[in-house]
């Protein structure tokens, strides 16, 4: 089993910057394939960025594409979320996932294959 803490949240106003992390214990780290989630008030959890266990694969959705990057650092059992550029429309809960790849590098972008969850963390863009 995994434990995801994530932190990094909060208020930033448009344009600005944040960075996310996601620590992990339990099993270990690098035998899962990560991504990051977004949930708005009263909308259905959104794919925000997958990465392989590997760190050599991302997977972005083009609403966040070219401003969003995601990393991980297997030594510190974490992985990151770097959001820039942002907009209101960014504004949820955070949440990252684990998933066990069946594949070296393979990627995952439906909530449903991911097996583990942080309680998320909350950011906030004001216009």
């Amino acid at each position: 089993q995994v434990h995801l803490v994530e932190s990094g949240g909060g208020l930033v106003q448009v344009g600005g910057s944040l960075r996310l992390s996601c620590a992990a214990s339990g099993r270990t780290f690098r035998d899962y394939a990560m991504g990051w989630f977004r949930q708005a008030p009263g909308k259905e959890r959104e794919f925000v960025a997958a990465i392989s266990w590997s760190g050599g694969s991302t997977y972005y959705p083009d609403s966040v594409k070219g401003r969003f990057t995601i990393s991980r650092d297997n030594a510190k059992n974490t992985v990151y979320l770097q959001m820039s550029s942002l907009v209101p429309e960014d504004t949820a809960v955070y949440y990252c996932a684990a998933a066990i790849p069946a594949y070296s590098e393979s990627l995952y972008y439906i909530p449903v294959e991911y097996r583990y969850w942080g309680q998320g963390t909350q950011v906030t863009i004001s216009s």
